[in-house]
């Protein structure tokens, strides 16, 4: 079995463009941007279809990375996996995580666990607009995921603990195209397209790790909220007509000094299924005591989104009706600022939009620590 090393390092970042912080790790050796598989980022745009700070990170991005991999700019998106998440509401901080995965003989700390972190990446292929939101990308979906499971080494589904998907949207020019075919996209909105993207590439997760049973189609989508995937974020973007895949989980072919763990959030305000994802990965918080001295955390993955039924806990919420700041910036600031308060940072990454990921107004939640020598 090929034995393989992930690192992960989160990078605060200036501004959507700046890519200082990752240069300097280059140069001086801590980075090898050959090895690069994948960046998550936080940018501080809206989240919204007309949120391009999203496109510029990753153009920044791979304009950085382009020499160092020997590949035009333009290109350097097939190679790195980019997904860039708009909206830095409340507390929340802009920065960027890169991981990055080589060859390895020596495992490492040895932790808990015999399983360490690993990551897989797959691409789907590019989506019709009139595909987008339907049970063709609830497949291709899937079967991209088992793909990013066998490139990760990771054979059992109860092993995977995050599945970060960047999708597409729908714009009046792809709608165009659609209907100059004779085809019908599932809505005619740009914005609402996004939350039926994100909803059938986080059904399609549920589908590959067998988390839903029953056969399901395009009426589910948006409509049968009792489906999901407890370990799905997906994150929908102008930039691309296609979905990108990272699955990260742990492996005994892993020879990383970190380990990944996760919950569910039943609503926005669940501090303890934060808690309990802290506690997956060996940090004990809620009682006060400090945290363990052989691990450390790196970063925090979020999902987040507006109750669909207005209320939380049997109190009323306005989030779905304000139509000053949209109810994914509402959520993203309640449910940063209440992981921010338990983790000690600012700088986690929390997505709005959270359909079909986690039950209705909840979400996944997952830690990555890193495993020091006792």
């Amino acid at each position: 079995m090929r034995t393989t090393s992930v690192d992960v390092v989160r990078i605060a970042t200036k501004s959507p463009g700046d890519v200082s912080g990752l240069l300097s790790l280059i140069e001086r050796g801590k980075i090898d941007p050959k090895s690069i598989l994948a960046i998550l980022g936080k940018t501080e745009g809206n989240g919204g279809v007309n949120d391009f700070t999203r496109e510029y990170a990753v153009s920044a991005l791979s304009a950085a990375l382009a020499p160092y991999v020997d590949l035009p700019p333009h290109r350097v998106e097939q190679r790195i996996a980019f997904v860039m998440s708009g909206g830095t509401e409340g507390v929340l901080s802009p920065h960027i995580t890169v991981f990055t995965r080589d060859g390895a003989a020596d495992r490492g700390p040895q932790g808990i666990s015999g399983k360490r972190l690993s990551i897989g990446m797959a691409h789907t292929r590019n989506f019709l607009p009139e595909e987008i939101g339907r049970d063709v990308q609830i497949g291709e979906t899937a079967k991209a995921v088992l793909v990013a499971m066998a490139d990760a080494a990771i054979v059992d589904p109860q092993d995977v603990h995050f599945v970060q998907i960047k999708c597409p949207l729908l714009t009046s020019d792809r709608i165009e195209t659609a209907i100059a075919r004779g085809n019908k996209t599932v809505t005619n909105s740009a914005y609402g397209s996004m939350a039926y993207s994100r909803g059938a590439s986080a059904l399609g997760v549920a589908v590959a790790l067998g988390e839903i049973e029953d056969d399901i189609d395009d009426a589910d989508v948006l409509r049968r909220f009792d489906l999901f995937s407890s370990v799905a974020s997906t994150s929908a973007g102008i930039e691309l007509m296609h979905n990108v895949v990272i699955v990260l989980g742990n492996s005994t072919s892993s020879a990383a000094p970190f380990e990944i763990g996760h919950a569910v959030m039943r609503d926005a305000i669940d501090s303890m299924a934060v808690i309990d994802a802290l506690k997956s990965v060996g940090l004990r918080m809620e009682d006060g005591s400090a945290p363990i001295a052989s691990r450390q955390l790196v970063n925090i993955f979020a999902k987040a989104e507006a109750s669909p039924n207005g209320s939380v806990r049997g109190f009323r919420h306005t989030m779905l009706e304000d139509t000053d700041i949209s109810s994914t910036r509402h959520a993203r600031a309640a449910v940063g600022g209440l992981i921010a308060g338990l983790s000690g940072t600012g700088a986690v990454y929390v997505s709005g939009g959270a359909e079909h990921q986690g039950p209705p107004g909840g979400g996944p939640v997952a830690a990555i620590v890193r495993l020091f020598d006792d």
